[in-house]
């Protein structure tokens, strides 16, 4: 991947990183949801990044009166982003506008842990999960949510759409479980046991409408193939702490990075014989965010 050699870093004083995003639309520019003591308490930030001959600048940032755990990028308009807070609130931004947000929406009622726009074209939703147990619906252009998925039994830690199926999204959950749903019909499509721990992240195959992957409190990495749940296509073991994301290449069918809580990225080829490629261990706490770049092979 080649992450190691061109490591660049921005500090943010007194916050800390939960959610780190590309833009879909402008190379180098990345969108970071952070909160003041660890989310506990006190004050998010939303911060925009960019990159120059000088390494990375901050060139946006925006506060909210409550942490701010989770950010997507809308996929109609480079400018517009959308994220969620631990007073269960969405907010959307508008970069080339004023400082506060566009529209806020408060319908959660505890912590808004994860937040995704869709990826596939013909429809603009935005997908949220949430500590209250549930997934939310949202149409940007509507001031109230379109549907509530209802059916985990523990918090909601990660909602991401498919980017092959319109209208298609997973869920992980601290109930264990890795959930599909279809916003056409209100129940779940599909219940996978994914581990025998809470799963805090999951992430779909940019090939394979069919393969997605789940980081958990068990510190591994599992593959799953939704024409056949029984067990997994993959197991990744090297993690020495929970793994907070998980996400795969937008260029590799077979390759993936996670970040976990014991401070490393690792990056994996779930194809090869051994499939740890590398380990990075720039940070000295936590690390919670992860992406990787649409326009930049290699960069994360």
């Amino acid at each position: 991947m080649g992450t190691a050699a061109g490591a660049g870093a921005l500090r943010l004083p007194g916050l800390h990183g939960y959610a780190v995003e590309f833009s879909p639309f402008c190379p180098g520019r990345v969108a970071c949801a952070a909160a003041q003591y660890y989310g506990m308490a006190g004050c998010g930030t939303l911060a925009v990044l960019g990159q120059n001959e000088a390494g990375i600048v901050l060139l946006r940032s925006f506060d909210w009166n409550d942490g701010l755990f989770d950010v997507t990028w809308s996929e109609n308009n480079e400018n517009v982003l959308v994220t969620c807070s631990g007073d269960g609130s969405l907010q959307i931004w508008d970069m080339a506008k004023t400082k506060s947000p566009l529209q806020i929406y408060k319908e959660h009622t505890l912590e808004a842990y994860s937040v995704d726009w869709s990826q596939t074209r013909g429809e603009q939703l935005v997908v949220s999960g949430s500590w209250d147990q549930t997934a939310k619906l949202w149409d940007p252009a509507v001031g109230k949510s379109l549907c509530t998925f209802i059916g985990h039994e523990g918090v909601v830690y990660s909602t991401i759409w498919s980017p092959h199926i319109p209208g298609c999204f997973a869920s992980a959950s601290g109930d264990q479980t890795l959930r599909i749903w279809d916003v056409k019909t209100p129940g779940v499509k599909l219940v996978i046991p994914a581990h025998q721990a809470e799963v805090l992240s999951c992430d779909w195959c940019k090939y394979d409408e069919n393969l997605l992957v789940t980081g958990a409190v068990d510190c591994s990495l599992k593959g799953w193939d939704l024409r056949n749940i029984r067990q997994p296509v993959f197991v990744l073991l090297g993690h020495t702490y929970a793994i907070r994301r998980v996400k795969f290449s937008p260029f590799h069918a077979t390759i993936l990075a996670s970040c976990s809580y014991d401070f490393t990225v690792r990056f994996w080829d779930f194809s090869k014989p051994n499939p740890l490629l590398e380990t990075v261990e720039h940070h000295t706490e936590f690390t919670c965010g992860l992406d990787l770049s649409l326009h930049n092979r290699g960069q994360v």
